[in-house]
């Protein structure tokens, strides 16, 4: 049987559901990088963003590989998130720099340009 991580391997994009306090998913693509063999994803955003103060009410979140527009190219897997501590945020960062190389190191300008908070995001498939 294959593993449920499979699908995601190739994909540069994941779509990411997160769910309002009335149970409405709302999804959006994002950038991922994967744990090398554990089934956990690391996610950044802004700190204030909507799909961060969702996790913090309800960690269950479902992803499928999707292309950069959010169309789903995969399976949908259930998950848990969580909002990273400071030293798991490093290493999180790390794996999305060494993913996405230079278009991460001009968004983290920008964002620090911008004094945008940043928040990673760690979801484990249940």
């Amino acid at each position: 049987m294959p593993d449920s991580t499979d699908q995601f391997a190739t994909a540069r994009y994941l779509n990411l559901e997160t769910f309002r306090k009335s149970g409405l998913g709302v999804h959006t693509p994002v950038w991922f990088a994967q744990q090398a063999g554990r089934p956990l994803f690391y996610i950044y955003s802004e700190a204030d963003a909507g799909k961060v103060k969702r996790i913090r009410n309800n960690p269950k979140v479902r992803l499928a590989p999707c292309n950069f527009r959010g169309e789903v190219r995969g399976e949908w897997t259930d998950g848990n998130a969580r909002i990273c501590d400071a030293e798991e945020s490093i290493r999180g960062q790390q794996l999305l720099r060494r993913k996405y190389g230079w278009q991460k190191t001009v968004g983290d300008f920008f964002s620090r340009l911008m004094r945008h908070q940043q928040a990673v995001l760690a979801v484990e498939i249940s």
